[in-house]
Parts: C-alpha cells; structure tokens; sequence
C-alpha cells in the first residue's frame, strides 16, 4: 500500500496544508482546480495540477478522471467539498485508488448523524433528546436546534425559539442542507443555549488500535461556525478529559474506525455534564491546534494509516504540552452581522517577527468570490499558558497588513483581549453575551494621525514620480510653500486634510500638529506625527490607501478633486446587504408586511441570508427575480 503520488481533491488553505506535509515525506503532490482558482497558492506549490471543470471539487467521477491521468496512487480529500461523501471513497477503492481516511461505510454511518446518534446510545455514550419529526419538537421543548442530518459547517443549522418559527425554519434548513450536501433530512435536539463545545480527536489503525489525542475547545462561533479554537480547554479536567477520551475511543472502537476523525461533544460548565453530538469523519478545520500541544502532524498519520502503517504510539505516551489558539480569519463583515464580502486582497502581508502559525491559501492580489468558503487563512499561535498564546495570537493579527477585503481581523483581536477570553468565559453564547467591538474603534486622535500619514506619503510618492522636484531637497524653495490638501473618506464620512512643508522640511497641519519623516519608499514610510513615531506599511491600489498602525490596518478612500454625481437613495429601498444569488422571494408587488417579515432570502458561499422588513409597509416596487445574480448594495425592493 505504500505510495509515492497524491492527489488533493480540495483547494485552498487545506490543499496548501496536505501539500506541506506531502513534500516532507517524499510524496509527489497533485492539485485540481477550477478556473476561478487558476491562479491560487495551492496551484502554484502543488507538484502539479489538473483542471477541472466549473463545480469539480463536488463531482466525483472529474476528480477520479483527473487522479488516473496524473498517475495519483492515493486521493486525500480534504475536509468539506467530497471529504464524507460515502459514495465517493467508495469509487475511489474501486478504481484502485488508495483513500487517504476512514472506511466508506463508516463515512456513511457517521455522516448520517441520526444513525451516529443511535450508535452513541448504544455504545452508552450521553445524546441531547432528539426527533426527526416536527410535530414531536413540543415534546423536547423550546429553544430547539434543527440541524441537516448530513453534513456540517454549520449549514442547514437554525435556532427555533418558538413554535411560529419552527416551519419556516426547518424549509430554510431542508433547502440549505440540499444545496450543500444533497440531502435534505434534519432532526431536532434540545438547544443548549450556555454551553461548550468540545471535541477529542481520534486516530485509528487497521489493527483496531484507536488513541485520542485530547480536547479542542471550539466554543466561540457564529452561524453556528467556529472562529476561535484552542487545546486544550479552560474549564475542562483532567478527570472530565479522560471520561470524553475514552467516550470518544468506545464509540471509535465499536465502529472500526481508521485514519483521524473527530468526536463532538456538549459540555455543561454548571452541571459538568457531556453529551455526543456527532462524529466527522475527516481532518478538522482547527486540527493545528492540537498539532502543536502534541508535537504529532496529524496529516503525516493520515497518510502513513493510509498506506497500512501501525499508529506508533500508546495513549499512555501521549503527552500535551502548552497552550495552542486558532483564528479563523474570514472575509466577511461582522458589522454586518458578519455576512460574506467580496473583493481583491491588495495586501496580504504576515509580520515575520509575530511568532505565529498562518495556513492559508491566499496572497495578495487574490480575488475573493462567492463561489467559495470565505475563510482566508487560520492563524496559529502557542506558548507556554493560555494568557500569552491568546496576546501571541491577537499581535500577529494585529502587526499583519491586510486589506482590500473586510474581514473579521480586528473583531478577533477584540475577542482575543476581552476580559471574559482570558478569564476562560467562552461558552456557546460568547459572542452576543460579550459582545465584542466588531470592527476597529479610532480615536479622533487616532485617525487625524492616519490621515496625515497617508497625505503624506501620497505627496512623497508624487514627488517621486516628478522628474523635476525629485532630485530637489525637500525643504528647498525659492518662495513660500502653498498649502497642500487632501480629502479621504473613512466608514461614510470626508476628512480633508491640510498641511504645508516649512524650509526646516517639516510638515505643519492645519491642527497645528506637525510631522517629520524619517524615510518613505513605495512600501510605507517612517514618520513622527505628534511626538509618536513609527514605521507604517501603506499600500495604495486605485482609489484605496490602505494604511498600517500598531493597532491594525485603517482603509481610506481618495476622494477627486471634483465630486462625482453619485445615485440617489431610493426612500423605502431595500439594498442587498451582500453579494449573492436570490434564491426565494416572499412577496410580490401590492403585498403589505410587517416589521420582521422575511422578504427575501439570497444565498452566498452555500449559505442562506435572510433579509427582512425593517417596519410595516407596503411593496411599491418589486426589482428582483428568483434566481437573479446581485451586487452588494443592489436595490432589491421598495417598501413604502
């Protein structure tokens, strides 16, 4: 069973991370892509690459067509895309074609979480009360949670807080589930609505061999998506960790399981009761931390399990060392209720000297669509305590230089320095009990120091680029100076910026603030605004500044000199908050409807967004059709 060639049936950060692990031990890398990816990291640093056509990643047949044309021994799929499709490791061994993961009748029993459900019982494992019939929720009792019974990633997941809700929310769970899986089961369990979210990592061999490799406590999400993980947990013993280990063995043991896989649990901090919730049957998105507090490269085990290999350590041998954290750093806008954003990435840059792990899969200059997961990369700290893994974690956040794209950056540094993170608070409902600033709050101060730092630079650049006053000193005149202006928009409001140059080369402001720069080049610049002195990356694409400080990355727009007409707001109108696609529409032109009505739903990135009506009135105009395409901002509607 041994093999010398690998075909990643994925794409992104997880392909760039197979891909790593790959060329450590020998193994000749092969990626596929799709056009949309043509030009991705993961394409660039695979051995090489096969296309394939829109929508390959989910189409079996393309994928194995594309592993026996490179001469591929083995397909690791990854995780999400085809990674527990039964049906597809099945196809994979029969082609003869090594499957680098569990077995496909186990993919296929785990994956169907109502019949993993029903092993746990078995198996004397804890389970919430469930049913997969609606008229028998009133049994188990509000909040409930309706989830898709195949699949994860939190799609086809909805919080029911009453009965009103619990139609329409099982239609929209049942239509997500299908678009992402192609199955439209779901169940109800009971909503936990303070808890954590626990989950032990296994690893089996063919010789029934099954360790754990501790806890990963994933606690802090939203859309029910994890965004900060770490191993190992703040509020779980070493009593409760082996209880879950040898849960999570059992039920691993009983099923045969090989390869690494993941077992998930509630934990109830009150109570210190444990319930199973489902197993995943692949390569979890924040396996790094529990790499780096075990010293073992879990994708190394999945590929030497793989090729017949013996798992080479006891549990009693397992030792965890440390504190690990990972971010998921997302293109999306949590001030938007963190909905998906869209653009090119004109600075990806990671400061060399932040000790921190990134596995990503983007550089900058990449183009961030719809068609994908909107995750951008995971970052990875570790110290010896969780406290300084957790200031590790938000400073390299912090010193990287990012911008073009919103992201959730600036709202995970916030999560990360919150009194209630370090203190360990981080059940399930971390997010809105804390509620943590989602973007970056600048001082008056704060930003008079931005602007004047990109005015700044914007005049070195442009007199740089002139032929005549470049080779002049900078204080070097033959009158008085004029004057100089600059106008920047920053989140909807215009600053202008005044500031002249005195014969000693220093910079007056019209705040009467001054500044002295020490160096400048096209990457940035070393300036003293105000007796504060510092390095600043900046980086200009088009329009955009995009300006780094100690504290983050500020984005400004340059406003022309002459304002251009732009369209008016159409009173009543509602905009799509996102790009994406109209999957449902709920009214029609002449309808009334009320405040908190569902108007439309749009999907993006395989997930459904609700838009409702913010106040009572009536549908004046109707602008949208099922199926239509729209641009963030679009108008949608208009209710009068």
């Amino acid at each position: 069973m041994i093999f010398n060639s690998l075909l990643i049936a994925n794409r992104g950060e997880i392909a760039c991370r197979i891909i790593k692990t790959a060329k450590e031990m020998g193994i000749r890398s092969i990626a596929v892509y799709v056009d949309a990816d043509k030009d991705a990291l993961f394409v660039e640093q695979a051995d090489e690459s096969v296309r394939l056509e829109d929508g390959g990643y989910l189409d079996g047949n393309q994928i194995i067509n594309a592993a026996k044309e490179a001469g591929a021994q083995a397909i690791h799929p990854g995780y999400g895309f085809l990674s527990e499709n039964a049906s597809f490791a099945r196809k994979v061994k029969k082609e003869g074609i090594i499957w680098v993961g569990p077995s496909a009748n186990v993919i296929s029993v785990m994956g169907d979480k109502l019949k993993a459900k029903d092993l746990a019982i078995k198996a004397n494992v804890p389970t919430l009360p469930m049913t997969s019939k609606p008229a028998e929720a009133k049994n188990i009792g509000y909040p409930l949670l309706i989830k898709a019974a195949a699949g994860g990633g939190g799609k086809g997941m909805r919080i029911v807080n009453s009965q009103k809700d619990l139609k329409e929310s099982i239609t929209s769970a049942q239509r997500e589930a299908k678009n992402g899986f192609n199955d439209e089961r779901i169940f109800i369990e009971r909503y936990v609505e303070k808890s954590r979210h626990i989950e032990i990592q296994i690893l089996g061999d063919k010789d029934g061999n099954v360790i754990h490799l501790g806890e990963r406590e994933c606690s802090i999400q939203r859309r029910h998506q994890k965004i900060i993980e770490e191993s190992p947990s703040p509020r779980i013993s070493k009593e409760i960790r082996n209880q879950m280990g040898e849960a999570a063995v059992k039920l691993a043991k009983k099923i045969k399981y090989e390869s690494a896989g993941t077992v998930e649990f509630l934990f109830d901090d009150k109570t210190k009761e444990f319930w199973f919730l489902e197993v995943n049957t692949r390569l979890q998105v924040e396996h790094p931390v529990t790499e780096e507090v075990t010293g073992i490269d879990l994708v190394s085990e999945q590929l030497k399990i793989a090729r017949g290999e013996s798992i080479k350590f006891t549990q009693e041998e397992i030792e965890w060392n440390g504190w690990s954290i990972e971010a998921r750093l997302y293109a999306e806008d949590p001030d938007n209720d963190f909905l998906p954003a869209i653009g090119t990435l004109i600075a990806f840059e990671q400061d060399d000297t932040a000790e921190a792990r990134w596995d990503t899969g983007v550089t900058s200059g990449t183009k961030v669509g719809t068609d994908f997961d909107p995750m951008l990369a995971k970052v990875i700290s570790y110290a010896s305590n969780r406290t300084d893994a957790a200031m590790k974690l938000a400073k390299a956040l912090e010193s990287a230089h990012i911008g073009g794209v919103k992201t959730n950056r600036d709202f995970l540094i916030n999560c990360l320095k919150s009194k209630a993170y370090i203190d360990g608070d981080t059940t399930t409902d971390f997010i809105e009990r804390v509620n943590p600033d989602r973007k970056l709050i600048l001082s008056d101060h704060r930003l008079e120091h931005v602007l004047a730092i990109a005015a700044l630079w914007i005049q070195q650049e442009n007199r740089n680029a002139s032929q005549v006053s470049k080779f002049m000193p900078s204080g070097w005149t033959n009158g008085r100076l004029p004057n100089r202006k600059n106008i920047f928009e920053y989140e909807g409001n215009e600053y202008v910026v005044e500031y002249k140059q005195n014969r000693e080369g220093n910079f007056i402001f019209s705040s009467n603030k001054s500044a002295t720069i020490y160096s400048a080049d096209s990457n940035g610049m070393d300036v003293s605004f105000n007796n504060k002195r510092h390095y600043s990356r900046v980086t200009l694409s088009k329009n955009k500044i995009l300006v780094h400080m100690p504290y983050g990355d500020v984005m400004l727009d340059i406003k022309p000199r002459f304002v251009i007409p732009g369209m008016e707001v159409t009173a009543g109108g509602l905009v799509a908050p996102m790009p994406g696609k109209v999957i449902d529409v709920k009214v029609k032109k002449g309808k009334k409807v009320k405040a908190g009505d569902t108007l439309v739903i749009l999907e993006a990135m395989k997930m459904e967004h609700s838009i409702k009506a913010s106040e009572d009135g009536i549908v004046s105009e109707l602008l949208i059709s099922l199926n239509d395409q729209v641009e963030n901002g679009a108008l949608l509607m208009v209710v009068k």
